[in-house]
């Protein structure tokens, strides 16, 4: 999908791990400005860098998105982000985070996301799909429950067949899962191919494949929660294959002229015992490549309650910058307490990554690329309906 510019109404055009980027006063030209031009991956061109993170609302019945879902993700779009991507879909019903996760498992969800990704496109804006399955972290109460937490039974909406690649639980409040057999495995690969049809004939721009933060696909990634001995345990070729395959699947029923992405968490954090670290983050970023991926979106953690992070502002860019040092065509996003546009534009131009992923600086504020403008000053297009907020300074866009 490349935008229109004249039909659109919102066009904007490796240091050690916890060490921050300073961001300083930039001088750089207006129409210099990285972080406000465009980006093409494969047949879509983005109108500028920044990314809405996909975030979990935990408002879907039975999987369908619904009103909340087109003012959510309608909301950014109407404020002049260069791309989104929706929340962790699921590919099989117990591949949802809590009963309340949004899905493309059956035929149904095709209108929904169709209604979503159609008001996206009256603006002007991509949009894409994060396909997931929760794996051992399945079936839980939401964040918003405040009496319970933890495995939702099914009395309580959830459901007893949580997998995993191996019979070990989470934490002690969650499912001890099913160990995946491998008539089941060729299930979930099936299952993320059938869902990028349905995520084709819904509309959407470009899938991310969601291997991070202790689901699933990271989970058979990570020692500390894969302990097979067959052909998807033990080694590091092993651990990756089940990633591999499902990509494979998913980039042969997926347009060509669509691109591809990856979410993976480049670190489990935990130092005291075998785990998923950066070095190995770079090996499957390079096998990725090979299998056309067009993006890797890099986060971290999520797979072991005896994580020690080490968090901050920016604190993740350093895993953007090793992974992009290391590879030639795929892009890279950067993710991670990016809350200003100076920082945004500060990563783009040291070549840390090609694209800034934000999630909960979006929540404040949907206006976040238009205040990134503003800061950088840089005249962009706002929507007209929202014309007469822009300060007048920029009043009248170039």
């Amino acid at each position: 999908m490349t935008v229109n510019q004249a039909s659109s109404p919102l066009i904007g055009t490796q240091p050690p791990v916890g060490t921050a980027i300073v961001s300083t006063a930039d001088h750089t030209p207006q129409q210099d400005r990285k972080l406000f031009t465009p980006l093409t991956l494969r047949g879509l061109t983005l109108k500028n860098r920044t990314v809405v993170s996909p975030m979990c609302m935990y408002t879907a019945e039975e999987g369908l998105p619904n009103d909340w879902h087109l003012v959510h993700l309608g909301g950014f779009a109407t404020r002049g982000v260069g791309l989104i991507i929706a929340e962790a879909t699921a590919v099989l019903p117990n591949g949802r985070i809590t009963p309340y996760c949004t899905g493309i498992w059956g035929d149904q969800h095709i209108a929904p996301w169709k209604r979503v990704v159609d008001f996206a496109h009256s603006t002007g804006t991509p949009i894409a799909l994060q396909l997931a399955h929760a794996g051992r972290k399945a079936s839980t109460y939401t964040m918003f429950d405040k009496e319970n937490q933890g495995y939702a039974p099914p009395e309580s909406g959830g459901w007893t067949d949580v997998w995993g690649p191996s019979a070990i639980a989470h934490n002690d409040t969650l499912a001890v899962p099913h160990a995946v057999t491998l008539e089941e495995i060729a299930q979930i690969i099936q299952a993320y191919q059938d869902a990028a049809v349905r995520a084709d004939k819904a509309g959407f721009d470009a899938v991310e494949i969601h291997s991070a933060h202790g689901y699933l696909l990271h989970s058979f990634l990570s020692p500390l929660s894969n302990k097979r001995t067959d052909q998807y345990g033990g080694s590091f070729e092993n651990r990756i294959r089940l990633l591999l395959e499902v990509v494979q699947a998913v980039r042969e029923v997926w347009p060509q002229e669509k691109p591809l992405f990856v979410r993976v968490s480049a670190t489990d954090w935990v130092e005291d015992e075998p785990s998923w670290d950066t070095n190995q983050t770079v090996e499957l970023a390079k096998r990725l490549e090979l299998l056309e991926v067009d993006l890797l979106d890099i986060s971290s953690g999520g797979s072991s309650p005896r994580q020690k992070i080490q968090g901050g502002p920016l604190y993740q860019v350093p895993f953007a910058s090793q992974v992009k040092a290391a590879v030639t065509k795929l892009h890279v996003g950067a993710v991670g307490v990016i809350t200003r546009g100076q920082e945004a534009e500060d990563i783009l131009r040291q070549n840390q990554a090609d694209v800034i992923i934000v999630g909960r600086a979006f929540l404040r504020n949907p206006a976040w690329t238009l205040e990134a403008a503003l800061e950088l000053d840089v005249p962009v297009v706002w929507s007209k309906q929202y014309e007469r907020g822009r300060p007048k300074k920029h009043f009248t866009p170039v």
